[in-house]
């Protein structure tokens, strides 16, 4: 393979001539404000023509294949005076920069009126995610779920069915303070500013009061950013500080004594050569659940500033702290009875149980440094301290006829993250094909402890009856605490050091018409689970390509590899365990993807085959007897090769300047090569969201009103009946909205469940099932104030 990619490299080289015919050019450039900051979403159009496009978050934009002659360029956005420009295309390739001008008039007439409606579609990527590149270039299915989006569905963590906005991602289960979500039938790892955070148990859903917007990226290797897992992963990118003055206040309340407040403030000073801002949130809530209540506080302090024009440093510190009741969700009844056997407001969790109480800071600091105009160098560094400490159930036993017999267990664990990274970017010619390079190290040091040694049986004199509940009589045990975590917990200990080095070279050909990606990495993995150590190490390359057929179609194929090394064990015999495999997995796909409306409303289409090796399951045929006459399940088995296939379709953005929409489906099947079907993906999803604000010429401008969907079909969570279908009903939701923005107002009322149906998601586990069901009809009403 890597014979054929290095082949393939020199062939682009050889190649060069061929593409030295053409008459058409290529326009490109950086649009700018006075302060020769980038300017992003700015619209670029050669007059009187359908040549156009809109600037990155760069500030660049490029125009493709536009015949040589004269031109007037016309440039506009909202806030700064369009700007007219005379331009001549007589050369292959020609760059030209632009400053605009603030339009003061223009923003009062925007305040006064009220902001327009901002389109769901997103051009451009984070820079966390490494790459200077509009989205329709890319090889690869990457899809962005925006602030203005989170702030219509009044979403407050990750938790809050965020992935309805992508397709086939899905929710699988949560434990309360973190989500398990899967894409393609395989959990994705959860990244924060492009950094790798995923850990056992963690890292605690980011509140979206910090949040700009949340990156959902579909295949292996995400860019040559870490290894990982081969269906993708989620980078949540965080509000950073920008050159303006700003103070934005809200309170929301809901269904379940729900109370929350947030704060968002920004300034600059040194003529915006220093920059800051603060975000803090706190909330309180109950929940449909009986003895089942929560809260969250976070601050989010971040700083960035300009040492010189070419070198800036911005540095974010964020705490969250987190209070709830660990695992109150799951609801367990014997098989016989079945999923949904009781009421979704039943709870089995005790009025003594005790809280989880959650921390976690961390440190993150990236320095930016722009070597020139065409190459640049970043280093970012995270230090993150995870720190649970709590109590988790699950049943001893249960009876026929639902005598319930709960086991408490101890629940503290520490975590802690050093990660790294650096790399350059930047382009160069060799004669008329452009090369986009991206090199680059990564370090991700992770060290956790956990204490689940400790616990009993909290119906001592008699079962819980699940169907004659009384609460009340139980003994909670009591936890010894004298030693840290770190020796209370060194048994259960992982940990892993993952150290990557990758290159990746963007071919242009045919004035960047024809693009030809690539890259490989070389993975080096150190990590031991439960005493048991390990190493492995991989070179994984990655090959894609994208044609413009038109400037607004594009089609791009795609073969990249993953490499994951698995921290846990299997069991030999009664003396011996070993270390997992390193899980490998491959990816081939192909997809379309077409821009409609001048850029605001994006579609994609995608079909992928994914096969992977020595992925891992619990193991159930080894289990350990503990203290409270349970049995606990500490080892996995490898299942071998596992095939994950399906196709994704995404649309996302402004159908007209009122009317908003998001709408996806996809269909995945993922099976061993027994044939046998893999837990944790459903077969149909889709999900479809509608926002419709009325403009300023009617009489209703300033309201506006939303309503969406989920469907899935055909699912699972932790397995598949035993009949290899589905033991869990159709999933069914729709939730919906209404708004009403006047200056700087904006009121928010939304309704989840509108049709208050009897929702959950559980598994099958042959004498008995669990579920965690959703709340029935609900809402958020919310009010916002910008200063």
């Amino acid at each position: 393979m890597i014979k054929r990619l290095l082949s393939l490299m020199l062939l682009c080289f050889l190649g060069t001539h061929v593409w030295s015919q053409n008459t058409t050019t290529i326009l490109t450039g950086t649009i700018v404000n006075k302060e020769h900051e980038p300017l992003n979403g700015v619209n670029v159009v050669l007059k009187g023509t359908n040549y156009g496009a809109s600037t990155n978050a760069t500030g660049t934009f490029v125009i493709n294949n536009i015949p040589e002659g004269n031109y007037i360029l016309v440039i506009s956005t909202i806030g700064y005076k369009t700007k007219q420009q005379s331009v001549t295309l007589h050369q292959k390739k020609q760059t030209i920069n632009v400053s605009l001008e603030e339009d003061i008039s223009m923003l009062n007439d925007v305040t006064i009126s009220g902001k327009k409606s901002e389109s769901y579609a997103k051009e451009t990527v984070s820079s966390s995610l490494r790459l200077n590149e509009d989205l329709s270039k890319i090889p690869q299915n990457v899809q962005v779920v925006s602030g203005e989006l989170l702030k219509d569905q009044q979403v407050f963590s990750i938790m809050d069915a965020i992935t309805k906005n992508v397709s086939g991602a899905q929710m699988i289960e949560h434990w309360g303070w973190f989500a398990r979500i899967n894409m393609r039938g395989f959990r994705l790892p959860a990244f924060r500013n492009g950094m790798n955070v995923e850990m056992t148990w963690g890292p605690l859903a980011e509140d979206l009061s910090m949040v700009d917007r949340v990156e959902f990226v579909k295949g292996p290797a995400g860019f040559m950013m870490a290894a990982g897992q081969p269906g993708g992963f989620y980078n949540v990118v965080t509000k950073k500080p920008i050159k303006d003055t700003f103070a934005n206040v809200s309170f929301a309340t809901g269904s379940y004594n729900t109370y929350r407040g947030t704060i968002d403030v920004g300034s600059y000073a040194a003529n915006g050569k220093l920059q800051f801002r603060l975000n803090v949130m706190t909330e309180t809530a109950d929940s449909h659940r009986e003895y089942d209540n929560s809260s969250r506080f976070s601050v989010v302090p971040s700083i960035k500033y300009n040492i010189t024009d070419n070198t800036s440093i911005t540095t974010e510190f964020t705490l969250q702290k987190a209070k709830m009741k660990a695992g109150s969700a799951y609801v367990f009844a014997p098989a016989s009875a079945g999923f949904g056997s009781l009421g979704r407001n039943f709870s089995a969790i005790d009025p003594a149980y005790p809280d989880m109480n959650v921390d976690e800071y961390n440190t993150f600091t990236n320095i930016t440094h722009k070597l020139n105009d065409q190459w640049s160098v970043q280093a970012q560094y995270m230090y993150m301290n995870y720190n649970q400490e709590g109590a988790t159930q699950w049943p001893a036993s249960i009876a026929d006829n639902g005598d319930l017999v709960r086991s408490v267990t101890s629940a503290d664990a520490l975590g802690t993250y050093n990660i790294a990274q650096l790399f350059v970017s930047g382009n160069f010619y060799t004669g008329t094909i452009e090369h986009k390079i991206l090199a680059g190290f990564d370090f991700n040091e992770k060290r956790f402890w956990a204490d689940w040694n400790q616990g009993g049986i909290i119906d001592t004199d008699h079962p819980f009856n699940i169907f004659n509940p009384t609460y009340g009589d139980v003994t909670m045990p009591v936890f010894d605490r004298a030693e840290d975590i770190k020796t209370r917990g060194a048994s259960n200990g992982m940990g892993q050091t993952t150290r990557g080095y990758y290159v990746q070279d963007e071919l242009s050909f045919l004035q960047d018409q024809l693009r030809v990606t690539l890259a490989g990495r070389y993975t080096v993995a150190d990590m031991y689970s439960y005493g048991v150590p390990a190493d492995a190490n991989k070179f994984t390359p990655r090959f894609g390509v994208s044609y413009d057929v038109f400037p607004s179609l594009t089609v791009y194929g795609l073969y990249d590899e993953s490499f994951y090394p698995q921290q846990g064990v299997k069991y030999i015999n009664e003396n011996t365990t070993a270390p997992l495999s390193p899980e490998d997995a491959n990816d081939i796909e192909g997809g379309i993807k077409k821009s409609w409306f001048n850029n605001r409303l994006k579609t994609s289409l995608t079909i992928y085959k994914i096969k992977k090796k020595h992925m891992s399951t619990a193991d159930y045929t080894n289990g350990v007897p503990t203290d409270d006459g349970g049995v606990s399940y500490p080892y996995s088995i490898e299942i071998g090769e596992v095939e994950s296939k399906g196709i994704e379709f995404d649309m996302q953005g402004q159908i007209t300047p009122e009317l908003n929409v998001i709408l996806n489906y996809a269909n995945t099947d993922v099976e061993d090569n027994y044939g046998n079907k893999v837990a944790g993906f459903a077969k149909h999803i889709t999900n479809g969201w509608l926002n419709y604000a009325f403009n300023s010429s009617s009489k209703l401008h300033g309201f506006g009103a939303s309503v969406g969907y989920q469907y899935q079909v055909d699912r699972s969570s932790w397995n598949w009946g035993a009949d290899n279908k589905s033991d869990l009903p159709d999933y069914f939701r729709m939730d919906g909205g209404v708004f009403w923005k006047y200056k700087t107002f904006d009121v928010r009322l939304n309704v989840n469940n509108l049709l208050n149906k009897y929702l959950y998601s559980g598994a099958n586990y042959g004498t008995y099932v669990y579920w965690q069901a959703e709340p029935g009809r609900n809402f958020r009403l919310s009010l916002s104030y910008k200063f």
